[in-house]
């Protein structure tokens, strides 16, 4: 079962804040973490929902910088598509945002074709919950 693929896993993930503003600590911890090849930003699109509730959609390429989303590039793939945003919108919150981001694992690209090279494949792939993680942190520090 040999397929050829020129990406890593690709997942999608959505970050809300309160605000129409994301704040910039975050935008420099993603640009350091694709800088250092971790990722590759794929798409990215930020949503943004005044008091009133009107919702305001960006793109990468779009002046983001006022939202406090700046510096970024993505290979605009349009991986995130209108049913996703829809998904997103009815879940803000009025005066508030929303990035939605597609990214590549660059990190696991070469462990990846290395699977599918060998006929292996992904047989299992679950990300655990920050509270799973937290609880069993704080229960191996305390023994």
């Amino acid at each position: 079962m040999r397929t050829s693929s020129v990406l890593g896993p690709v997942e999608l993930i959505v970050l809300t804040f309160p605000g129409t503003r994301v704040d910039t600590a975050v935008t420099r911890a993603l640009a350091e973490i694709v800088e250092r090849g971790t990722v590759t930003v794929l798409d990215l699109i930020v949503l943004s929902m005044d008091e009133s509730g009107t919702i305001t959609e960006f793109e990468v390429d779009d002046d983001i910088e006022e939202l406090g989303v700046s510096g970024l590039t993505a290979a605009d793939l349009d991986l995130v598509a209108d049913a996703d945003l829809d998904i997103v919108r009815a879940s803000m919150e009025p005066n508030s945002t929303a990035v939605v981001l597609a990214f590549e694992e660059t990190w696991a690209k070469q462990l990846a074709d290395a699977v599918r090279a060998a006929d292996g494949e992904v047989a299992l792939h679950v990300q655990v919950p920050r509270d799973a993680v937290d609880a069993a942190v704080a229960a191996a520090s305390t023994t």
